[in-house]
């Protein structure tokens, strides 16, 4: 099996996906990083997997989740919700605007 070498070209579309702007030493830096790690991805194609069942996850676990239900704990109303506020408008709590223009 040979070596793949990725081409500049192939790190620029690369890095063109990743949103990324390289400079010349980055590209040919990760040109061999990345060339490296798919040589060794590419050993697992010697692994032989013939009598190897497929599986989706390891634990054997269905649900760990509580079930979604509501409590009987009675919420708030929303006169009490917004009494302690220091200002509101239309029955929501105003507060100061978090993104500017």
């Amino acid at each position: 099996m040979t070596k793949k070498i990725l081409s500049k070209e192939e790190i620029l579309h690369l890095a063109d996906l990743a949103k990324l702007k390289l400079t010349d030493n980055e590209i040919e830096k990760f040109g061999i990083q990345l060339s490296e790690i798919i040589g060794y991805i590419e050993q697992l194609n010697k692994v032989d997997t013939e009598n190897v069942e497929p599986v989706a996850q390891l634990t054997d676990l269905t649900n760990i989740s509580r079930e979604d239900k509501s409590s009987d704990v009675q919420s708030l109303t929303q006169k009490q919700a917004l009494q302690n506020t220091k200002s509101t408008k239309d029955g929501y709590i105003r507060v100061e605007a978090i993104f500017s223009e």
